[in-house]
Formats: structure tokens, sequence, C-alpha cells
């Protein structure tokens, strides 16, 4: 996988972190909510490039001793390649780096594919939370993994 830089998140990507979010997400955050992550002491993003294309981003706040997942996408084009586990490992080694030994997230219910990449990596559904995500209203699966 030549060509591949992992960067963190800084004003030169979120640009590239907002189109992937608009082409992944139902509710994808704003352009100023990505601006705010610049600034957030717990905040810890990573962003994928190949080339001089923004592919992926991961990001999760370090509170203490555990990391939350906020989101975690790869760019429509270049799904199913083997890019969400280099992004994964990057956003792993950060949030450990920060800290964490722990990490959780929500996953949609219907998201198969997140869900196996989350349990590819030790992940375990541990509770639900119910209408958690809207646009469509869906259940959410609570995931933990407890050593990272």
């Amino acid at each position: 996988m030549d060509n591949l830089s992992v960067e963190n998140i800084n004003e030169n990507n979120i640009f590239g972190i907002e189109e992937i979010s608009e082409l992944s997400f139902h509710s994808p955050w704003s352009l100023e909510s990505i601006k705010k992550e610049l600034s957030n002491s717990y905040a810890n993003y990573v962003v994928l490039k190949l080339q001089d294309k923004h592919i992926g981003f991961a990001g999760a706040w370090v509170i203490f001793d555990e990391a939350h997942i906020t989101n975690i996408a790869i760019h429509p084009n270049y799904r199913g390649l083997g890019y969400s586990h280099i992004i994964m490992d990057a956003l792993l080694e950060k949030c450990k780096n920060a800290g964490a030994n722990s990490m959780t997230l929500e996953v949609r219910a219907s998201n198969i594919a997140a869900q196996k990449l989350y349990e590819g990596y030790g992940f375990k559904v541990e509770g639900i939370r119910k209408n958690y995500y809207d646009n469509p209203k869906e259940d959410g699966y609570i995931m933990w993994k407890y050593d990272i």
C-alpha cells in the first residue's frame, strides 16, 4: 500500500474529513463541529491519505483511561480494500499513547460491516441504546474493548 500516510487532524485536512463524513453518515458532522475538534483536548483524530487524496478518518475522545470512538469512515470509493484496518490501527495506537486502556463506541444495528470490523479487533456488544440514531431511527449497539 504505497503512497499511504496517516496524519493527525489539522486545518489542511478538515475539508477532506467533511467530504468523507457527508458521503458516509446519515447525519454527518458539520464543518464547524469538525473544526471544534482541532481545539478539543480530548479529541484524537487520524486521517488516512492516498497520495494527496483524503480517503478515511477516525476519531475518539480519550477521557481518563477510556477512549470513545466518535466516528470512523472510509470514502465510499475506497471501501473493501483494507483501509479500515489501517485507520483503526492508527486510532488504537493514538488512543493508547494518550493513556487509554479501554475503548467503546456505538454502531448502528444494521451496520454489519462495521460490527465485523470492530469484532475483529476484539470489541464485544455490551448493550443496546434504543432509537439512538435518527434518519432513519435505529438502535445502536454499545461495543467495548477492554485491552487496547
